[in-house]
């Protein structure tokens, strides 16, 4: 009775596959951010029918579901006896319950035209929907009763099979890549698929070995130019300052091995050389080190990559390492580096937006803060400047950078939004606190050394959410 009078009727076949298609799917699925096989067909009927307030629902769900089943693992190994009880109500609540999070393709019909060009439009905009908000989001009832681990390396290699096949085409698809690669990349294919992201190798597969040669002696070429003015006397204070912050980095890189300095020391004095309007600051330092560690990994099989000697790679790979590590930062900087030009204007800015966004996301703890005479430059500044590698593990670090390379503007636009999600995640915490010195020291040291890729999925999902809500409406973070 919606429909306005004189349009065409959608044909009924097509659209009773399409939902059948889909809902088939929503029964299958046990990711929350993984497509089935139907990939295309179901990011079409995605984009077509989500809103605003749907996608928000989704996100907020993920992290819902999460809390949910936390509490459940936590509750059965407490009390094993009550396990299978557990189970049995969890399965029933499971079955009888609604978890569709997304309009089914004739339920989207009932809007007006003009509200579905509003949401094409703001989808439009967006432009970076993960890859798959559009599933349910609680696990298979089938998968329910059986170990974890044998779904998680099944979904695990189907995921790596998707990522090869993309990669192995002559042209790889960089949009169909940044989709596959919100969610996550694996470890087997991430070098290429972080050069990929960041611009430094083409999408063409027969320009790559061209490219790559070209750049690593390009970069050896400014090593021979510029390195040995670092004793130079207007260059001894910046190879001072790198020298001296390098052992600060994180304790998880391989910063106390001789070779990995001489490697950051050259990347870096190198990079202040050819950027004179910002030179070196102290925080690019931390931008290197997940590139370096991502790009070992290509070379070795060991997991723990921190333990590994790198001076046991042969000098051509060592090189190959360091002259990739410093174009993709040289890369990631270009789109942040009013962050790091006099006064770091970029990062003030970005740490106001920070301020008023969570003024109007969550007022209570920003009352909290600024009745405690906490500034938000004096905890924030930080995970601007580092990009929160200071307050996660480096595995963390590498994971959320899977997404920011996904994201248009992910270092600088869609940061703002996680590290709101990520003061927010503490919210509990913060306002137990009535004291100060006790909210500035747990500010600067959240408890997060064990955290995994499913902290960062939920860390993610609410940042995604957020962005969604506020992005196109900017007006709604300021007062």
């Amino acid at each position: 009775s919606l429909i306005k009078a004189g349009s065409k009727p959608p044909t009924t076949p097509v659209k009773l596959k399409k939902v059948s298609t889909f809902q088939e799917f929503e029964s299958k699925t046990s990711d929350a951010w993984d497509l089935g096989d139907d990939d295309d067909e179901l990011l079409a009927i995605a984009a077509e029918n989500l809103n605003t307030e749907v996608v928000m629902e989704t996100a907020h769900k993920v992290i819902q579901n999460h809390s949910k089943l936390q509490e459940q693992h936590k509750f059965q190994e407490e009390h094993p006896q009550e396990e299978k009880q557990l189970e049995s109500a969890e399965l029933t609540s499971i079955a009888c319950g609604d978890n569709r999070l997304v309009k089914s393709v004739s339920e989207g019909h009932t809007s007006s035209s003009s509200d579905n060009a509003s949401e094409n439009s703001s989808m439009q905009r967006s432009q970076s929907l993960p890859q798959a908000s559009t599933p349910p989001l609680v696990s298979g009832m089938a998968d329910y009763n059986t170990s974890v681990t044998p779904a998680l390396t099944e979904r695990e290699a189907s995921r790596l099979d998707k990522f090869k096949q993309l990669l192995a085409g002559p042209n790889t698809d960089l949009e169909e890549l940044r989709k596959l690669s919100w969610s996550g990349i694996p470890k087997q294919v991430r070098p290429i698929a972080w050069k990929l992201l960041s611009g430094y190798l083409p999408a063409n597969v027969d320009r790559r070995d061209g490219t790559l040669k070209r750049k690593r002696k390009e970069y050896f070429v400014f090593v021979e130019q510029y390195y040995d003015s670092r004793n130079d006397e207007n260059h001894q204070d910046t190879y001072r300052q790198i020298h001296i912050d390098i052992p600060r980095m994180s304790p998880e890189v391989l910063r106390l091995q001789p070779k990995v300095t001489e490697i950051f020391e050259r990347i870096l004095f190198i990079w202040a050389i050819r950027h004179p309007a910002s030179g070196y600051v102290q925080g690019i330092n931390d931008l290197v080190t997940p590139f370096f560690v991502v790009f070992v990994c290509e070379y070795i099989e060991e997991e723990e990559v921190e333990n590994f000697d790198v001076s046991s790679l042969p000098e051509e790979v060592l090189q190959n390492i360091e002259a990739d590590s410093y174009w993709c930062m040289s890369k990631l900087l270009d789109g942040i580096q009013d962050n790091y030009t006099f006064a770091q204007p970029g990062i003030q800015k970005k740490v106001k937006m920070l301020e008023e966004l969570v003024s109007r996301i969550d007022e209570q703890v920003h009352r909290h803060l600024d009745q405690h005479e906490v500034k938000y430059l004096q905890f924030a500044f930080r995970w601007m400047n580092n990009l929160l590698m200071r307050e996660i593990p480096l595995r963390c670090t590498i994971r959320l950078w899977d997404t920011y390379q996904s994201e248009p503007e992910g270092f600088s636009h869609f940061h703002l939004y996680v590290c709101a999600a990520f003061l927010v995640r503490w919210r509990k915490e913060i306002l137990e606190e009535k004291d100060f010195q006790e909210l500035l020291i747990f500010l600067q040291n959240l408890p997060t050394v064990h955290w995994g890729n499913e902290e960062i999925s939920v860390l993610l999902a609410e940042a995604y959410r957020l962005k969604f809500a506020f992005a196109d409406a900017p007006n709604h973070y300021k007062k």
